[in-house]
Formats: structure tokens, sequence, C-alpha cells
């Protein structure tokens, strides 16, 4: 059908109110999920700051986040994980479980769902990494009651900042704003290389993840971040 016929059958009316000199966007009901995952002291709070300043200047409205800690039973969570004392593996991954589940549900569903972009510090692959390598739960075991706990959520685009656990630990004991290490931080250099090891195989040969080296410049890193981003966000069209 021409646009003609289309005219006559009324089936279209342009608006002749319209003014085409001003600048329209297209963009998709929902936003994007985000996550940053890598060795603590490799440099995710900064390259997460600089990710969000930019998708903000973009036009999006950007929600930050980590795990565990991102709601309200996260915070008291996150205080039982990582400041108490000893805590059984199995209820270490129960606790990080119980975390992510209402950290999905009440806070990164709805905001991917209102158009807003999320980008949370840790998310799934750390509990496979942390928990199913690290203290050799189970890779498997640890995803499956992830994928439970989330409903099957998976983030639209993975970061790994990837460095040796050596060179990690020694920015954070030269890092003066840090405080004390805490439980996972204190498990030791080996703990830390096989969790190293878990994110690279988890990583390995995934569309939706990409490995960046973080011994990098901080904003060669934050360049190529961006440069991925832009191919994940919903699409804005101008014209």
């Amino acid at each position: 059908m021409s646009f003609t016929e289309a005219l006559g059958m009324g089936e279209f009316r342009p608006n002749p109110n319209v003014d085409f000199g001003k600048i329209a966007e297209v963009r998709a009901t929902r936003g994007a999920f985000v996550a940053f995952e890598g060795a603590d002291g490799v440099g995710k709070s900064t390259q997460i700051k600089l990710a969000a300043e930019w998708v903000k200047a973009q036009g999006w409205e950007v929600v930050t986040t980590r795990e565990p800690g991102g709601t309200k039973l996260g915070q008291s969570l996150r205080e039982l994980l990582l400041e108490a004392g000893e805590v059984a593996p199995r209820a270490e991954a129960l606790l990080f479980a119980a975390d992510r589940a209402q950290h999905v549900a009440k806070l990164i569903v709805p905001a991917v769902n209102s158009g807003k972009v999320v980008i949370t510090d840790r998310f799934m692959a750390s509990s496979i990494a942390y928990q199913g390598q690290g203290r050799d739960l189970g890779a498997k075991d640890i995803r499956d009651l992830s994928m439970w706990a989330t409903g099957g959520l998976v983030p639209n685009l993975t970061v790994l900042l990837d460095l040796d656990p050596e060179t990690a630990l020694e920015r954070q004991q030269t890092d003066e704003t840090r405080s004390e290490p805490d439980r996972m931080e204190r498990a030791g250099i080996d703990f830390q290389r096989k969790v190293r090891g878990e994110f690279l195989r988890i990583a390995e040969g995934k569309d939706t993840w990409m490995v960046v080296d973080a011994g990098l410049p901080v904003d060669e890193i934050a360049a190529q971040i961006r440069l991925r981003l832009a191919t994940i966000l919903p699409v804005m069209k101008s014209w």
C-alpha cells in the first residue's frame, strides 16, 4: 500500500504541529543490567563510578548498587557476611543467595523495568567464584542456587576486571582509604588465585562478558568499557 493510499483509507494522519527540527528519542521500554566483577583491589569502584557518569551523560537514569548490601535487608546480611566471625561455607553461600534474591526482587528488576540502567558491584559470578571454587562447594551447585534465587536473571553485560592476586593485594595494602580487610580479603593468596581462575573460566567464550586488564591506566580501562556499554544500552535514535 502506498503512502497516498494509506492517507485515503484513514490509516495514517500526519500531525501538522510536529516540529521535526527537534530531537526525538526512541527508547526501549526497559533499561539494562550491568555487573562488574573481579577481586578486591582491581578498581571496580572507580570504573563503576566512571561508567555510571558516562551512561548518565547519554541521557539515562542510572542506579548503582552492590552485593552484598544493595537493600535494607542486604545491609544487615553484608555485616554478617563480611564482618562477623567464622561462618560455615554453606551458611555463607545461603546468606549470599538470600541477599541476591532480595536485591533482584526489590531493586534490580523494578529499576530495569522502569527503564533505568542498573550497575552493580558484584553479582552471581562472585558467588560461583568465591563460594563455588574458593570454598570448594562446587561451581555448578552454587550457580544453580543463585539462578533459583534470582529467578534466572543474568546481566546484559558483565565486566571482569582481571588482575593477578599479588598485584591486587599490593594495591589494597597501599590504599590509605581502605578499612581493615574483611573476611573474604583475609582468606589468603591461594584462595584469591582460585577465585581469579574461576572468574576467567566463567567469562571464557561468553558474548555477554568482557575481560579487561585491570593493570592498564584507569582512563584506558574506562574507554574500553564505554565502547562495550554503547553496544548494549537500549536503542536511542535522533533525527
